[in-house]
């Protein structure tokens, strides 16, 4: 069973969500950098519009990866949202380059900052916003099983941990009166956005490579199948793969040669049934083969004409 229309509903509603977010914590920062002039606090500015362009992304994907199967996407359109979650990640790598050139330039050209007191108490009203939308958007992603929303919320905790990196920096300043200590601090910002951008990257192209379910799932897998798995039955190439928040399982299932057609097709309902109570976004194939019959066993890998397999 796939996700259902209320799921579909509630994850376009959170990206809108972080959407909203993105433009107020932008124009936040943004009025914060303009009183400031701190080379740190236009790079935390330049991450949230970053954040900006990856939800709006993320409203496009969620809307096409939402859709029901049809005839030319049998198997549905989940994979979009790596997609969008792949796009995200490449867009915040290259905020975290631009901000890490700007923060060059002002290390060697340094500039003394004004009303500090104005602008830290910006940036702290944007990272307390930022990080209740992001505590919200990954348990909704969670919940859902939506890797687009995930990305999302583990780029605002990234913008969190900025904005606290900004402030810290520039209180410094105002302190010590250090100007180097602003573009140090923003290029802390950056390799810690860049290393975020590389993980969010990485999920995604596992995710269009077809990955198997993880571990925490596999072991799920494995116990809602032992009940029904006892000599003389026995499962073989059991496989399974993630897009987006659904999740396909597909395996053979092998039985004496004489049982009947009806016998088998219980058993069957009752693995399929197991399967989706474990996995409630599972998609269930299952296959019956005669435990007797030699070419039951030549059916093991992908592509049958590999599989040779030898009955054991």
């Amino acid at each position: 069973m796939g996700p259902t229309a209320t799921d579909a509903r509630a994850v376009t509603r959170l990206a809108w969500l972080s959407a909203l977010a993105a433009v107020t914590t932008l124009l936040i920062k943004v009025a914060a950098w303009a009183l400031t002039g701190s080379v740190g606090m236009l790079s935390d500015a330049l991450e949230t519009l970053v954040n900006l362009a990856g939800a709006s992304l993320a409203i496009l994907m969620l809307t096409i990866a939402t859709r029901p199967p049809d005839a030319e996407h049998p198997y549905g359109h989940g994979k979009a949202e790596y997609f969008s979650s792949g796009v995200e990640g490449a867009l915040i790598l290259s905020g975290g380059i631009g901000i890490a050139i700007a923060a060059v330039r002002r290390l060697l050209l340094p500039r003394p900052l004004e009303q500090i007191g104005a602008g830290l108490a910006l940036s702290a009203l944007a990272a307390v916003l930022n990080l209740a939308v992001a505590v919200v958007l990954m348990r909704g992603g969670r919940r859902l099983r939506s890797p687009t929303l995930e990305a999302s919320a583990q780029h605002l905790y990234t913008d969190v941990w900025t904005t606290l990196g900004v402030f810290a920096g520039v209180g410094a300043v105002a302190i010590t009166g250090r100007l180097w200590v602003d573009p140090l601090v923003a290029l802390a910002v950056s390799a810690s956005i860049l290393r975020t951008g590389l993980g969010i990257v990485r999920r995604a192209v596992t995710g269009l490579m077809d990955s198997a379910l993880p571990a925490t799932e596999r072991r799920a897998l494995e116990r809602a199948l032992e009940p029904h798995v006892a000599p003389p039955v026995q499962v073989h190439a059991l496989r399974s793969r993630l897009s987006g928040a659904r999740r396909f399982v597909s395996m053979h299932v092998l039985v004496p040669g004489d049982w009947s057609v009806q016998r088998g097709h219980e058993l069957l309902e009752r693995i399929e049934a197991g399967v989706r109570q474990a996995l409630p976004t599972a998609t269930v194939l299952t296959h019956l083969e005669p435990l007797d019959d030699p070419t039951s066993w030549e059916d093991i890998a992908l592509d049958r004409a590999e599989s040779r397999e030898p009955r054991r």
